[in-house]
């Protein structure tokens, strides 16, 4: 897959937002203008095998990574718990 040329520094972002649970596809596509296919090429050309392997495991099918499957739109968790 053909991927656009990118600083190291945004790579590094790209990457840092992949991992983050609550970051969507989405919103990377949004800041950066890459698709979640051109994500999963990026992150596999990035990180070591055994660590993309990890990674792909843990988003594959995670709704907080894809804004059409979550339950929730916009700002944050709040336990029932938490006091105000």
């Amino acid at each position: 897959m053909k991927l656009p040329e990118l600083e190291q520094e945004v790579i590094d972002r790209i990457v840092e937002m992949a991992w983050e649970d609550r970051t969507p596809f989405d919103a990377i596509e949004t800041q950066h203008g890459l698709l979640e296919k051109q994500v999963i090429a990026l992150m596999r050309r990035e990180m070591k095998e055994s660590s993309f392997r990890m990674w792909r495991d843990r988003v594959s099918g995670r709704k907080t990574k894809h804004l059409g499957k979550r339950e929730f739109f916009a700002g944050r968790f709040k336990s029932d718990n938490q006091k105000t």
